[in-house]
Protein backbone atom coordinates (compact mmCIF):
# COMPACT_ATOMS: atom_id res chain seq x y z
CA UNK A 1 0.00 0.00 0.00
CA UNK A 2 2.75 2.46 0.92
CA UNK A 3 4.70 1.63 -2.25
CA UNK A 4 1.57 2.23 -4.34
CA UNK A 5 1.08 5.60 -2.68
CA UNK A 6 4.72 6.55 -3.26
CA UNK A 7 4.45 5.65 -6.93
CA UNK A 8 1.46 7.93 -7.29
CA UNK A 9 3.07 11.00 -5.75
CA UNK A 10 6.53 10.46 -7.18
CA UNK A 11 7.48 13.07 -9.76
CA UNK A 12 10.18 15.35 -11.02
CA UNK A 13 10.10 19.13 -10.80
CA UNK A 14 12.11 20.93 -13.42
CA UNK A 15 12.94 24.59 -13.47
CA UNK A 16 12.51 26.53 -16.67
CA UNK A 17 16.26 27.18 -16.72
CA UNK A 18 17.02 23.45 -16.92
CA UNK A 19 17.75 22.31 -20.46
CA UNK A 20 16.84 18.79 -21.49
CA UNK A 21 17.41 16.75 -24.64
CA UNK A 22 14.74 15.18 -26.82
CA UNK A 23 15.48 11.72 -25.43
CA UNK A 24 15.20 13.03 -21.85
CA UNK A 25 11.95 14.78 -22.76
CA UNK A 26 10.58 11.52 -24.17
CA UNK A 27 11.43 9.72 -20.93
CA UNK A 28 10.07 12.43 -18.63
CA UNK A 29 6.82 12.90 -20.54
CA UNK A 30 6.28 9.21 -21.37
CA UNK A 31 5.76 10.14 -25.01
CA UNK A 32 7.45 8.86 -28.15
CA UNK A 33 9.55 11.27 -30.19
CA UNK A 34 6.90 11.33 -32.94
CA UNK A 35 4.30 12.71 -30.51
CA UNK A 36 6.72 15.34 -29.25
CA UNK A 37 7.53 16.39 -32.82
CA UNK A 38 3.80 16.76 -33.51
CA UNK A 39 3.48 18.92 -30.40
CA UNK A 40 6.39 21.03 -31.66
CA UNK A 41 4.66 21.53 -35.02
CA UNK A 42 1.60 22.96 -33.28
CA UNK A 43 3.56 25.13 -30.86
CA UNK A 44 2.87 23.24 -27.64
CA UNK A 45 6.63 23.31 -27.02
CA UNK A 46 9.56 24.94 -28.75
CA UNK A 47 13.19 23.92 -28.64
CA UNK A 48 15.47 26.25 -26.71
CA UNK A 49 18.37 25.39 -28.96
CA UNK A 50 17.60 24.29 -32.47
CA UNK A 51 20.53 22.65 -34.17
CA UNK A 52 20.72 19.82 -36.67
CA UNK A 53 22.58 17.68 -34.16
CA UNK A 54 20.56 18.10 -30.98
CA UNK A 55 17.45 19.86 -29.75
CA UNK A 56 17.40 21.22 -26.22
CA UNK A 57 14.18 22.11 -24.43
CA UNK A 58 13.37 24.17 -21.36
CA UNK A 59 12.36 22.27 -18.25
CA UNK A 60 8.79 23.59 -18.40
CA UNK A 61 8.32 21.67 -21.67
CA UNK A 62 7.55 18.59 -19.59
CA UNK A 63 4.73 20.43 -17.83
CA UNK A 64 3.35 21.74 -21.14
CA UNK A 65 3.47 18.28 -22.72
CA UNK A 66 1.70 16.68 -19.78
CA UNK A 67 -0.97 19.38 -19.73
CA UNK A 68 -1.49 19.02 -23.48
CA UNK A 69 -1.87 15.28 -23.10
CA UNK A 70 -4.46 15.76 -20.34
CA UNK A 71 -6.40 18.25 -22.47
CA UNK A 72 -6.37 15.86 -25.40
CA UNK A 73 -7.37 12.83 -23.33
CA UNK A 74 -9.85 14.34 -20.88
CA UNK A 75 -11.47 17.06 -22.98
CA UNK A 76 -10.88 15.59 -26.46
CA UNK A 77 -9.12 18.79 -27.57
CA UNK A 78 -6.96 18.51 -30.67
CA UNK A 79 -3.27 19.43 -30.57
CA UNK A 80 -3.82 22.93 -31.97
CA UNK A 81 -6.49 23.58 -29.33
CA UNK A 82 -4.21 22.31 -26.58
CA UNK A 83 -1.44 24.65 -27.75
CA UNK A 84 -3.85 27.60 -27.72
CA UNK A 85 -5.17 26.70 -24.26
CA UNK A 86 -1.64 26.42 -22.86
CA UNK A 87 -0.65 29.78 -24.32
CA UNK A 88 -3.74 31.42 -22.83
CA UNK A 89 -3.11 29.82 -19.43
CA UNK A 90 0.47 31.09 -19.49
CA UNK A 91 -0.71 34.57 -20.42
CA UNK A 92 -3.23 34.53 -17.57
CA UNK A 93 -0.50 33.51 -15.14
CA UNK A 94 1.72 36.36 -16.30
CA UNK A 95 -1.15 38.85 -16.02
CA UNK A 96 -1.97 37.70 -12.49
CA UNK A 97 1.66 38.13 -11.47
CA UNK A 98 1.69 41.60 -12.98
CA UNK A 99 -1.55 42.47 -11.19
CA UNK A 100 -0.11 41.34 -7.84
CA UNK A 101 2.98 43.51 -8.38
CA UNK A 102 0.81 46.52 -9.20
CA UNK A 103 -1.38 45.89 -6.16
CA UNK A 104 1.74 45.73 -3.96
CA UNK A 105 2.91 49.06 -5.37
CA UNK A 106 -0.41 50.68 -4.51
CA UNK A 107 -0.24 49.59 -0.86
Amino acid sequence: MVNDFLKIIQGEILEEEVKISLSQLCRLSNLPAESILEMMEYGVIEPYQHSTEKWLFKGDSVYRLRCAQRLKKDLHVNTAGAALALDLLQEMKQMRMRLRRLEEQLK
